[in-house]
């Protein structure tokens, strides 16, 4: 690879886009390998798809805690980074992205429990 190449490829994967790549393949992988392992220990992928919809309560309740502690975790940060915007004499902007930010999340969060709803 040449030398300017090699540059302008350093430029377009930052490390910070890096790290979010390398995420994403941790977790795509660990969904993968989940799926695998349980294919395997229920021996067929028509058990595998009946078990997960013998467990789908346990996995709506499990989803509900996780939303509940992100919840709790978005109020404490919500409230933190108001009261460091207001040392800081700041024109609202802040509080207007944690807004469209909140929107935006729920709106994920209701769309995706939606089509969860509409597959069972």
């Amino acid at each position: 690879m040449s030398p300017m190449r090699a540059k302008w490829l350093r430029r377009l994967i930052s490390r910070r886009a890096a790290k979010a790549l390398l995420w994403t393949v941790v977790i795509v992988a660990t969904a993968v390998g989940a799926n695998v392992v349980g294919i395997y220990l229920v021996g067929s992928v028509a058990g595998w798809e009946q078990w997960l919809a013998a467990a789908a309560g346990y996995f709506l309740v499990w989803r509900l805690c996780l939303y509940g502690a992100t919840a709790y975790g978005w109020v404490w940060m919500r409230r933190r980074l108001l009261a460091r915007e207001a040392q800081n004499n700041a024109d609202g902007q802040a509080r207007r992205r944690l807004v469209r930010s909140e929107i935006a999340s729920v709106v994920a969060i209701v769309a995706l429990e939606a089509s969860l709803l509409m597959q069972g």
